[in-house]
């Protein structure tokens, strides 16, 4: 629906804050990119371009009024719940329920809000989804506590050194360099028996499964750029995490490790 009061500056802001909720937390490039079209042409403006990078958004609006903005990106995290909230008020958007300022305060609220669960839960689920993989991977339900303990363990220890070593490559290794650890001393010490089925349930919750879909699914819908940066901040956190795991590994080999 036009909306002829709103200007291009603000319906650029909407649009960008509606893009920057949805990457930041979780959301695919062509989502956001279908998202930020089709809130500008509901607000009247048909002619309006985004290029979206993991990184940063660039839109622009065509007319006697041009607009081009650029956001930066700086801290991705995975909250679907805002990204669900922000195509629930863009289909408000979209039935001409809101004005442009009315939107961004909705999309302010949004990005303000604290709708994480809180980390206690975050760790115990990460513990639980540990043991549960553990089974799922046909291990002993011997090994369910050595590896609820490690992937718990793990988890929590990945948010406290993220904020120590503030680079992801190096947080993602010392976490699975401490379950690799862990999950040897429980073998060692007679409580844990299958020590690789240990280490595959408890680094589960580590393995960045939803940038890998997104990964996909971008490069599927043809955005490459998107796609084969998401691909390489996957494999990397792949490589951390098995790089972890390789150094216990491989310091403690040829001492029964295997159980």
């Amino acid at each position: 629906m036009e909306q002829p009061s709103a200007t291009n500056y603000e319906i650029a802001q909407v649009c960008l804050l509606a893009g920057k909720i949805m990457l930041e937390n979780g959301g695919e490039t062509y989502r956001v990119e279908d998202t930020m079209s089709h809130v500008a042409q509901a607000f009247g403006v048909p002619n309006s371009h985004s290029f979206v990078t993991p990184t940063g958004i660039i839109f622009s609006i065509d007319g006697p009024e041009q607009t081009t903005r650029l956001i930066r990106i700086s801290a991705r995290s995975t909250d679907l719940h805002k990204v669900t909230v922000v195509n629930a008020v863009s289909r408000r958007i979209s039935q001409g329920e809101l004005t442009p300022a009315e939107a961004y305060r909705l999309l302010v609220d949004i990005d303000t809000a604290r709708t994480g669960y809180p980390t206690w839960i975050k760790i115990l689920s990460a513990a639980i989804a540990s043991g549960c993989f553990l089974i799922m991977f046909q291990g002993k339900w011997s090994d369910f506590l050595p590896a609820f303990v490690a992937g718990g363990a793990g988890f929590s220890f990945l948010g406290y050194f993220h904020r120590l070593v503030p680079i992801k490559f190096f947080a993602e290794f010392l976490a699975s360099l401490l379950i690799g650890t862990m999950a040897y001393l429980w073998v060692i010490a007679g409580l844990g028996h299958d020590l690789d089925k240990i280490i595959i349930g408890s680094v589960m919750p580590l393995v960045p499964g939803l940038l890998i879909t997104n990964a996909v699914r971008d490069l599927m819908a043809g955005h490459f750029v998107s796609g084969v940066s998401k691909g390489a901040e996957a494999f990397l956190t792949a490589f951390a995490i098995g790089a972890g795991i390789a150094f216990v590994l491989s310091f403690y080999n040829g001492e029964g490790i295997t159980g």
